[in-house]
């Protein structure tokens, strides 16, 4: 019997929905306090992940998650940052 690997569930600070992690981006803030897209989903520090879509992006920003997953406040130019990083992302 082969051993499987169950997928690595994490949920989105937007919708709510549990999903694969690969399709998801994290988001995290920094020992400095920064706040930043992970592509590679290994950087170091505290992480929230949100799903690859802009409508996540803005619930997440309307209902708080991503302040209260990172424990911290989050600036609107931050918001605008990760906007900016997610339309590269599907570009």
């Amino acid at each position: 019997m082969a051993n499987q690997k169950k997928p690595v569930l994490r949920r989105c600070v937007g919708c709510g929905e549990m999903k694969d992690k690969k399709d998801l981006i994290r988001v995290v803030r920094t020992q400095e306090g920064e706040i930043l897209p992970d592509m590679t989903g290994k950087m170091n520090g505290r992480g929230a992940y949100v799903c690859r879509s802009k409508q996540c992006l803005e619930i997440a920003v309307r209902k708080k998650g991503l302040e209260r997953s990172l424990r911290c406040r989050v600036d609107a130019q931050v918001y605008e940052d990760l906007l900016g990083a997610f339309a590269d992302q599907d570009s």
